[in-house]
């Protein structure tokens, strides 16, 4: 997870903790904030491209004799 998604979890983390009011606009923050960090938690990685034509030499290293 890139750097900044960790810190954004981490701010909103955060926020969720400050907000721990019973009342009713408390309580819907509190759940967008937890929501957003599932959010976050769910992103993966894309993997990187590559040009057709490269070949990754670690892929081949187990075929040596």
């Amino acid at each position: 997870m890139p750097p900044t998604y960790v810190l954004a979890r981490d701010h909103l983390q955060r926020a969720a903790t400050i907000l721990q009011g019973a009342d009713q606009r408390s309580r819907q923050l509190r759940h967008i904030i937890e929501r957003t960090i599932g959010l976050l938690d769910e992103i993966r990685p894309e993997p990187i491209a590559t040009a057709d034509n490269v070949v990754e030499i670690n892929d081949f290293r187990h075929l040596r004799p």
